[in-house]
């Protein structure tokens, strides 16, 4: 029998961790958000399951390689584990328009706003025995390619104000998320566990 479940996904940098306005590819660089790691612990407990989808073109640019990436996500996964927060996916896309690369190119499909890493989650998921609810599943990022991604897989949308904070560009390209918040704690805790 196929069960249903319900996903949160989530930006990575300037939504859970920091960032710092370059590439981040070093353990150093990685800051969690105050209550970043919380707001997933109870998403997690609510039965949320948790997926990151993050644009890592400095793969492609050549400022990180794809094991210094995997391993700032494994960082990542450590310290939210601490909090019973540890996320159950996480994919990236090294793919960048301006830096053609022969091992990335076939990723263009996966280059946030284009959906293609949600669809392969949901895939992932399918293969399972699991299908995903995208009714009950949220995307929540700091900028307007993230509210554009989750909308066009069909997901609820929700802007945060970290990061980048691209609340009036959404505005202005009508690109409207279903929430905005100050960070992804008052997103989850605020909105998201609220709607229960």
């Amino acid at each position: 029998m196929v069960q249903k479940i319900k996903v949160l996904f989530l930006d990575r940098d300037g939504t859970i961790n920091q960032d710092t306005g370059s590439y981040i590819y070093t353990r150093e660089q990685l800051i969690l958000i105050d209550r970043a790691d919380e707001a997933i612990a109870l998403a997690k407990r609510a039965g949320y399951r948790i997926v990151i989808i993050s644009n890592q073109a400095g793969i492609a640019r050549g400022i990180a390689t794809v094991e210094q990436v995997e391993d700032v996500n494994t960082y990542l996964n450590e310290l939210l584990s601490v909090e019973n927060a540890g996320f159950d996916r996480c994919y990236y896309c090294p793919y960048h328009p301006d830096y053609p690369h022969p091992d990335y190119d076939r990723f263009i499909d996966h280059r946030k706003p284009a959906t293609g890493m949600v669809e392969q989650a949901i895939d992932d998921y399918f293969s399972e025995g699991l299908v995903v609810d995208r009714c009950a599943s949220f995307f929540v990022g700091d900028k307007m390619l993230d509210v554009e991604c989750g909308m066009r897989a069909g997901l609820r949308s929700v802007l945060v104000r970290t990061g980048h904070n691209e609340e009036e560009l959404c505005i202005k390209r009508n690109l409207i998320p279903e929430f905005v918040a100050d960070d992804l704690y008052k997103a989850v805790t605020e909105y998201i566990l609220a709607l229960v």
